[in-house]
């Protein structure tokens, strides 16, 4: 199973999924895109297996992804402060993978009915449901 885990700016969202992701399912594959080299070094220190960075990576890696894990910014195009470019909206949008977004209301994005969650409630709200996926044998 091979799980992707896209972030931008930072790569603080990215750093902390990486590293519970990883801690809950070791021997699972962990592929890290940082929109920026900043973001793809915080994943890398947290411990993914693969990293990579841009625009061209976030497009090749959602076309080989069982799971994408990301701010909900990434199917939007120009979200993150712009650093999400329209190819990597439809990359991920396209993709066959199961998709678990995490529903941060940044850049203008209001994701209605969800329930305030703190960063860390939201990473543990995503490795459940990851668990969930990966029980299901997504692939």
């Amino acid at each position: 199973m091979d799980i992707l885990i896209i972030d931008a700016q930072g790569g603080g969202i990215g750093k902390q999924l990486v590293a519970a992701v990883k801690k809950a399912f070791p021997s699972e594959t962990v592929t890290a895109v940082g929109t920026n080299s900043l973001a793809a070094s915080a994943m890398l220190k947290a411990g993914a297996d693969h990293v990579a960075t841009g625009e061209n990576a976030v497009v090749v890696c959602c076309r080989r992804a069982d799971v994408i894990v990301a701010p909900i910014g990434v199917v939007i195009a120009d979200a993150m402060l712009g650093e999400i470019t329209p190819a990597m909206a439809l990359a991920a949008g396209q993709s066959r993978a199961k998709r678990i977004l995490l529903p941060i209301g940044h850049c203008d994005n209001i994701v209605v009915g969800t329930k305030e969650l703190s960063m860390g409630q939201m990473v543990q709200e995503t490795v459940a449901r990851l668990g969930a996926v990966l029980t299901d044998g997504v692939r």
